[in-house]
């Protein structure tokens, strides 16, 4: 298996085999926890004028994502785990948007196969891909609206390439250099308040989650639903 770790939309563009798109904060921590709290499936879009047009055709039931942190006028939720933390979604189909990961997601047209990557399910990830064996593995972080690289996707990348190739690096490791990294910093800022704290506890939660993510392509649109081995 060959394992190619990129970085920002320029290498979802260029991903090919099985594509992991990791978006840690916040978009597929958030996801993660959807599923968790019941979500059918998740239909990701890239841009908010695309889930709310959706909307307007009656598909989905909740509209979820994000614009420079804020939720999008339309929009039922932003894009905080800590507050999907609080909601159930149980028999619910999500339309998600955000700068970053369903970005990330759009591009990678030349995947084969797609996973939404976060720490929050890591491991069950990793055993997806493994039980697939693809011949090649694209790891993408997307990092900050998926043109300037973030340490917590970065880390995420590295982690998950250590994972796949029988490696077991130390989470307490992972969670600090996390914690230390360039994009933390504002989810402690009483001046953003769209950011949670919260948010960040939920995201290095790793491996916290025993289901992947897979996209399949449903009526032309890329679709997210949990995926157990």
């Amino acid at each position: 298996m060959e394992i190619t770790v990129g970085s920002l939309v320029r290498d979802a563009r260029e991903a090919t085999g099985a594509a992991i798109i990791i978006d840690v904060f916040r978009a597929f921590t958030t996801a993660a926890i959807v599923f968790d709290h019941g979500a059918s499936h998740i239909t990701l879009v890239a841009e908010v004028e695309e889930a709310l047009d959706l909307r307007s055709r009656g598909i989905g039931d909740i509209l979820m994502g994000e614009v420079d942190g804020k939720r999008p006028d339309g929009f039922d939720y932003g894009n905080s785990p800590y507050e999907v933390s609080q909601v159930d979604f149980t028999g619910k189909h999500i339309v998600q948007s955000t700068r970053a990961g369903t970005v990330g997601v759009a591009s990678a047209s030349n995947a084969e196969t797609i996973y939404l990557g976060s720490l929050a399910v890591a491991q069950a990830t990793v055993n997806a891909v493994l039980a697939d064996a693809p011949p090649s593995v694209s790891i993408i972080a997307m990092g900050d609206r998926g043109r300037y690289r973030s340490d917590e996707d970065e880390q995420c990348a590295l982690y998950l390439r250590n994972l796949l190739q029988g490696r077991q690096p130390d989470p307490d490791a992972v969670r600090s250099l996390v914690l230390t990294g360039n994009d933390t910093p504002k989810f402690f800022d009483e001046t953003q308040p769209q950011y949670h704290p919260q948010d960040v506890e939920l995201a290095l939660q790793i491996s916290r989650y025993p289901f992947a993510m897979k996209v399949t392509r449903e009526d032309g649109l890329p679709v997210a639903r949990q995926y157990t081995l």
